[in-house]
């Protein structure tokens, strides 16, 4: 028995939910037909590679035993779970302020110049390094898919072709969350100042990572954002390892 994964919603991603919540997201339009934005995004080079493997036979694929199906099931689940606890894990450790021995290092505030650039760096870090993380796993379900059925391994040829041309794409607009988070970050900082020009308290650094202060707030933020973008990044693999199971299970 496999746990239910959270299934993807194209339009409603955790990420975007949270962008829209902090008031994060410039100029957004809203959500058009599935088929005629992805239209819009293909080069006619894509959409030939993409009719050709559409327009392609069913390869015949050796059968698996319900033995075999149920190890491969139970080692994909273990496989995608281990990288989403890694994922998870190094996020919010690195983004606590006592996060002990992580690889990447959430910044330290200086003063008195107090600058986002620290945690653009930190953020783009992690983005890396989900990257890295994800990326072997969806090669791994895809070989898993392209043994297990003929109609397994036709949509495992259909990811590969998606990926291709959506990557560059998908590149782009992440990038933009950790740009986005800079307008978070400024606004923060100054309602802190204008709380201390209010009250006439002299600003004490040290305190701002405290429970309530404002760049603990933010800091939680940060590691919010991080969180949705490690299930963004996620949702091709479990769509993936869905199919196997749902496959496996109708079999």
């Amino acid at each position: 028995m496999t746990r239910d994964l959270p299934r993807p919603n194209f339009h409603s991603s955790q990420l975007i939910r949270c962008l829209a919540e902090l008031d994060l997201l410039e100029g957004a339009e809203p959500a058009g037909d599935f088929a005629d934005e992805l239209g819009q995004w293909m080069h006619f080079t894509d959409a030939i590679a993409l009719s050709s493997v559409l327009e392609s036979g069913m390869a015949k694929v050796p059968a698996q035993s319900p033995a075999l199906r149920e190890a491969t099931g139970a080692r994909l689940v273990a496989e995608f779970e281990r990288i989403r606890a890694f994922m998870v894990n190094s996020i919010t450790k690195s983004c606590a302020p006592t996060g002990g021995n992580t690889a990447i290092k959430l910044p330290l505030p200086l003063e008195p110049e107090v600058s986002y650039a620290p945690y653009r760096r930190f953020y783009e870090a992690h983005q890396r390094d989900m990257e890295l993380s994800v990326e072997p796993l969806r090669v791994n379900l895809r070989a898993a898919l392209a043994q297990a059925s003929p109609r397994l391994r036709k949509l495992a040829e259909l990811d590969v072709v998606m990926e291709k041309f959506l990557r560059e794409r998908e590149s782009r607009l992440l990038a933009r969350v950790p740009r986005l988070l800079q307008k978070r970050f400024d606004a923060q900082y100054a309602a802190h100042q204008e709380q201390l020009a209010a009250s006439g308290q002299p600003d004490n650094p040290a305190s701002w990572m405290h429970p309530g202060g404002w760049l603990a707030r933010f800091c939680q933020t940060l590691q919010t954002l991080l969180l949705a973008e490690a299930e963004l990044r996620l949702q091709p693999s479990a769509g993936l390892l869905e199919a196997f199971n749902q496959q496996k299970d109708h079999e």
